[in-house]
């Protein structure tokens, strides 16, 4: 039976309760002031930021604040005199410990952060964090009602590849500012029906018959596309018809299906015709309605889908919204299958529509588009194999920042505080770094797809290591980028593990929010603008590096990415199955969430719903959400990061994971959590 809990133990300015408006109490080192905004006392020694009750350990700085020892003293004449000693001694203590807190940067910042989302306070959170627990399997998606649908596929005896088939295109009906069937993306698959077939048990077991695979459903450049295409108008790349890729996700759902699927394809498709028909506008929508939906009002295409007459403005939560064109395209494919979609009048809609809106997109690109199936590529890390996706994804920068802090001791076995978060976060700066020679390998010379191969290796880190200095941070050209840095956008994620062993960690995307702006009003179908993630060659940035040629448009490229669904394996068994959303923040956000788990002891939804940083090398600014003490935060300012607060609820980036543990049979655990910041909810067995 699945049992869903409210976290025992959450950091105090990101606790939940059963209401997502309830207050949040502050824990001992956190004061609230009048305004609302938190500050945090600052003890002799740092301790984590996020853990309850931290382990003592020595502070980095402990051999500075030792005062020296004593020398012997002569007898004072008089009481005055040992008074005068004592005061002396006093004083000087305050003076020495108030320099060396500034020099250490020990002392809060005074000032704190304050929401510049309206209506929310960083104390609390605008969604309940939910962990799920059960022993048999788990659905990890973006809203509750897709993790139920999966849910409901693996209670027919349906596999984690059937469940993650009928999530990801509810999602496209739900959260379709995020992803649809005219976006796509990646997933990696791990199969264990091989082992499940040689034993008769279980479907665990590790060994070589455990088949780990991963399908590129990226959508693909136009035929017409050139590297030349966005001179002079960059927009274009954006909103319209000519941002428009070839959209891959049906594809790659067909292809998962015939390969992992056990259920009627028709079942997994017809709960998400019927949301189509009609369902109501969630918290999480109407947010995003409220910030982004503003073009729908003067575009009578959204408008009679998105916009409530009565008011004049974009529905709101508990609005009922009709999908009537994208229902009955559902259903089409529901009977007919994916062809449907890639031939047909489905296709020509599409096409029409997209070149109506100064696009590129021919029926032969529909008719041709392709996915690409590969093993995962893996590593080893802390007695774990990690498996994830390859280029053009950021799967080997995953790997590589793994690496590299694993060769670092004391953040293996330490706690996050600000030392080890400025370690992680130059690790970050170096990996985006790497991101820069990334690109689809099929358009890259020999030599540029074995440097690809080199960055996940343990030499490439042990030869990045010794180059991360734990007391300040350095310029750009330090950490070696090659061109200028790729900012994606966008997407959705979810994660589902099955009671035989099979996992599924699956990212699609439309781009940015709402994807391109058009919508085909014959088949509903929201159109990606994913041709935002090539590059577009012209003069050096800011900063003097040029775009990457490697991603600059061509027939048939698959633009970079920073997704990176990830499996890790330990002792041949599942022990996470993860995965983000949120453009050029996902993989940092799926490594702290790996850290907070496997390191730090969280549960799954501590892990997930911690407070994080993120830097991309371009812009120089450290992005830290808000939740995190004023001190720690002094400790990275010392070290000469530049410090920017993000309000945690904004839901820039979000994590849905699964993981395993407590050991074998009726000791197994199974745990299902979604990330808050965008309303999402698992569900467990």
């Amino acid at each position: 039976m699945a049992s869903t809990r409210t976290p025992t133990h959450r950091p105090s300015s990101l606790r939940s309760t059963d209401s997502a408006s309830s207050p949040i109490n502050p824990i001992a080192e956190e004061t609230i002031s009048a305004d609302g905004s938190i500050t945090a006392a600052a003890p002799l020694t740092e301790t984590s930021p996020l853990l309850p009750s931290p382990k003592s350990r020595r502070n980095l700085y402990d051999k500075y604040l030792h005062s020296p020892k004593s020398q012997p003293q002569a007898k004072p004449r008089s009481v005055w005199n040992s008074i005068l000693i004592l005061l002396s001694i006093f004083f000087f203590a305050i003076t020495a410990s108030i320099i060396l807190k500034n020099l250490l940067g020990e002392f809060d910042d005074p000032t704190s952060p304050t929401s510049p989302f309206p209506g929310t306070d960083p104390r609390g959170r605008r969604h309940p964090a939910i962990l799920a627990t059960g022993r048999k399997a788990g659905v990890a998606t973006e809203n509750l009602i897709c993790s139920k649908i999966g849910m409901d596929v693996l209670r027919e005896k349906g596999t984690a590849v059937d469940a993650a088939i009928a999530g990801t295109l509810c999602i496209g009906v739900l959260n379709m500012f995020s992803s649809g069937i005219g976006g796509g993306g990646f997933m990696i698959v791990r199969d264990a029906t091989p082992c499940f077939d040689r034993s008769g048990k279980g479907g665990e077991g590790g060994g070589d018959c455990v088949e780990r695979l991963t399908i590129d459903f990226r959508e693909t450049a136009p035929a017409a596309a050139n590297k030349t295409m966005y001179v002079g108008r960059v927009p274009k790349a954006q909103f319209g018809g000519l941002a428009v890729g070839i959209p891959g996700e049906l594809r790659g759902l067909e292809e998962a299906h015939k390969r992992f699927g056990k259920l009627p394809w028709k079942r997994l498709v017809q709960p998400s015709v019927e949301l189509a028909k009609g369902s109501r506008v969630s918290k999480e929508l109407a947010r995003r309605l409220g910030y982004f939906g503003g073009f729908m009002l003067d575009d009578p295409v959204w408008r009679q889908i998105f916009v409530d007459e009565s008011t004049g403005e974009v529905k709101k939560e508990g609005d009922i919204l009709e999908r009537k064109a994208y229902a009955k395209t559902l259903q089409t494919i529901a009977d007919h299958g994916p062809d449907a979609f890639y031939s047909g009048p489905i296709a020509e809609h599409l096409v029409n529509t997209t070149q109506s809106h100064g696009g590129i997109l021919t029926m032969e690109d529909m008719a041709t588009y392709k996915v690409v199936v590969k093993p995962a590529i893996s590593g080893s890390w802390l007695g774990r194999k990690v498996y994830t996706t390859d280029a053009p994804t950021s799967g080997p920068i995953l790997l590589s920042i793994l690496n590299q802090l694993s060769l670092i001791p004391d953040f293996i076995t330490g706690e996050p505080t600000s030392l080890n978060m400025h370690r992680f976060i130059e690790t970050l700066k170096f990996g985006f770094g790497q991101r820069t020679e990334l690109a689809d390998p099929a358009y890259l010379a020999p030599e540029d797809v074995e440097r690809i191969a080199e960055i996940s290796t343990i030499e490439e880190a042990q030869s990045i290591v010794p180059n991360i200095t734990d007391d300040r941070t350095h310029p750009l050209e330090y950490y070696n980028p090659k061109f200028d840095i790729i900012n994606d956008h966008g997407t959705m994620h979810l994660s589902i593990l099955d009671s035989h062993g099979q996992a599924i960690a699956l990212t699609s995307t439309v781009n940015l929010i709402f994807g391109s702006h058009v919508m085909d009003p014959h088949t509903g179908v929201i159109l990606n603008d994913e041709m935002d993630d090539t590059s577009t060659p012209g003069v050096p940035n800011a900063f003097g590096l040029a775009p990457s040629p490697y991603n600059y448009p061509e027939a048939g490229k698959r633009p970079l990415s920073s997704t990176c669904p990830t499996i890790i394996e330990r002792d041949g068994e599942v022990e996470m199955v993860l995965g983000g959303s949120g453009g050029s923040r996902i993989f940092s956000s799926v490594l702290q969430t790996i850290f907070n788990w496997v390191l730090w002891r969280m549960d799954l939804s501590e892990a997930i719903e911690a407070p994080r940083v993120h830097h991309q090398l371009l812009p120089k600014q450290l992005s830290v959400e808000t939740g995190y003490s004023n001190k720690t935060l002094a400790g990275l300012k010392g070290r000469g990061h530049e410090v920017s607060w993000i309000d945690i609820d904004l839901g820039i980036a979000e994590v849905q994971a699964i993981a395993v543990g407590g050991g074998k049979g009726r000791r197994r655990r199974v745990w299902a959590a979604s990330d808050s910041r965008k309303g999402g909810v698992a569900v467990a067995i």
